[in-house]
C-alpha cells in the first residue's frame, strides 16, 4: 500500500514593515509551539483571512495586535519559505504608523526600533530575513 504524502499547511500573511524618523518597528515573539518560530523577531502582522486583501488584513492585524492605525505605503516584498510543519507566502509593506510610536504590545513578547544598520542583529524568523534583506538593499530608497 502506498504511503500518502502530506501536503503542508500553507499560510498567505502579511507584515508591516513600519518605519518612524529612519527607524523600523521589530517584534518579538512569545513561546510558540514551534521551537524554530520562539522568540524570533519578525515584524507585526498576520494570516489574511478568505475575502480580505493583503492591505486589508494589514490594516485589521495591525489593529488587532497593537491597537495602531497605519498607512500603507507601498508593496515592499513577498516571499516564499517553507518551515518543517508549515509554508507561508508573506507580503510585506512599508508602512507609517498614524500615530507615531504610541501602540499596545498585545501579542508579542518585546519590541525595539532600529535604525536600518541594526536589523541584521537580531534573531530573526527565517521568512522575515528575506524581509530584512530587502529592507536594508532599499534603505536609501526608503529614507527617502
Amino acid at each position: 500500500m502506498p504511503y500518502k504524502v502530506m501536503e503542508k499547511k500553507h499560510y498567505n500573511v502579511v507584515a508591516a514593515v513600519i518605519v518612524d524618523n529612519d527607524e523600523v518597528l521589530c517584534m518579538q515573539r512569545g513561546q510558540t509551539k514551534f521551537e524554530y518560530t520562539s522568540y524570533k523577531w519578525e515584524f507585526p502582522g498576520g494570516k489574511i483571512e478568505p475575502g480580505e486583501t493583503p492591505v486589508e488584513a494589514l490594516h485589521r492585524e495591525i489593529l488587532e495586535e497593537m491597537a495602531m492605525d497605519v498607512r500603507v505605503d507601498k508593496h515592499l516584498v513577498t516571499v516564499e519559505h517553507e518551515y518543517p510543519d508549515f509554508r507561508i507566502t508573506m507580503v510585506a509593506y512599508l508602512c507609517t504608523s498614524m500615530t507615531g510610536r504610541t501602540f499596545t504590545m498585545n501579542e508579542r513578547n518585546a519590541h525595539k526600533w532600529l535604525p536600518y544598520s541594526q536589523l541584521s542583529n537580531l534573531e530573526w524568523a527565517v521568512a522575515d530575513v528575506g524581509v530584512v534583506e530587502s529592507i536594508t538593499t532599499l534603505s536609501t530608497i526608503i529614507s527617502t
